[in-house]
């Protein structure tokens, strides 16, 4: 059997296995007696808006490969998870799909708890579009204070290229912005939301002329690396961090963000601000 066919089978038995898990009732079909149980291949097809041949096709791994847009309408009538969306696309194309960006803040208890349990190490989760929407008790101290920002505001560009403060917490502030705008606009294309972001770079690019000239560079940078981030505390001093990024688990849109103290001795100083 050649690869080709071996992959039409997966994708067909791929396709049986979520239109049997299907309840016709729920979804509108009369209840009647059934030889298998969920949608009818036919079903299938007119939820999807495609012909019942061509969809019985698919499934017999007949009529070769479909097209993105079928894939899709495909998914949505078979009621598909993502990660159920991406496998068909896998199977049906040997790609994944292309990302669809999705506005989402909510950030679990469980997270949060992570994000606590790692003072004195600075940590926040930001979105694709690198908006903080949580963050421990030293991210508080040594980066922004979040909390006491309205939510629009709490977006790490706005934050580099607008606060006095955080420029002046940087040594090397004209390193860090060439680094995060190379970073953001990666961040910004890997997740499919150039258009979101548009009303922000034109703000920023209004409101910071440095901005404006590194955004107009095009420049695109990848992870930090082995970076060693300097900041410059008003009451603890001169502080180095270790710089990770992460992803987190099952959202495709979130980053967890640590600056881990880069020696005991920095620690300390951070946990002699944070109160017991």
């Amino acid at each position: 059997m050649s690869g080709h066919s071996a992959t039409e089978t997966l994708l067909g038995a791929y396709l049986r296995g979520r239109r049997a898990r299907l309840d016709p009732v729920a979804l509108g079909f009369p209840a009647e007696r059934r030889r298998t149980p969920g949608l009818r291949r036919e079903e299938v097809a007119g939820r999807a808006n495609i012909s019942p041949t061509w969809y019985t096709w698919l499934e017999q791994g007949r009529g070769g490969a479909p097209s993105a847009d079928v894939l899709d309408r495909i998914a949505r009538a078979l009621l598909l998870t993502e990660a159920e969306r991406e496998h068909l696309f896998l199977l049906a194309l040997g790609r994944p799909p292309e990302v669809r960006y999705r506005k989402n803040d909510d950030v679990t208890p469980r997270l949060q708890r992570v994000l606590d349990a790692l003072d004195p190490s600075p940590a926040v989760i930001r979105t694709a579009i690198w908006d903080v929407v949580a963050w421990n008790r030293a991210a508080s101290l040594m980066l922004t204070d979040y909390g006491a920002l309205p939510p629009d505001e709490r977006n790490i560009l706005r934050i580099i290229f607008l606060d006095p403060r955080t420029r002046a917490a940087q040594p090397d502030w004209e390193g860090v912005a060439r680094f995060v705008v190379g970073a953001f606009r990666a961040d910004v294309a890997r997740a499919g939301a150039a258009a979101e972001v548009d009303p922000l770079v034109d703000e920023l690019c209004r409101l910071s002329p440095t901005f404006g000239a590194l955004w107009r560079d095009n420049d695109v940078r990848g992870p930090h690396g082995d970076v060693v981030k300097h900041m410059r505390h008003p009451v603890a001093g001169p502080i180095a961090f270790e710089y990770s990024a992460f992803g987190v688990d099952g959202r495709t849109d979130l980053n967890m963000v640590v600056y881990h103290p880069a020696t005991p001795e920095d620690a300390e100083r951070i946990r002699a601000l944070m109160p017991a």
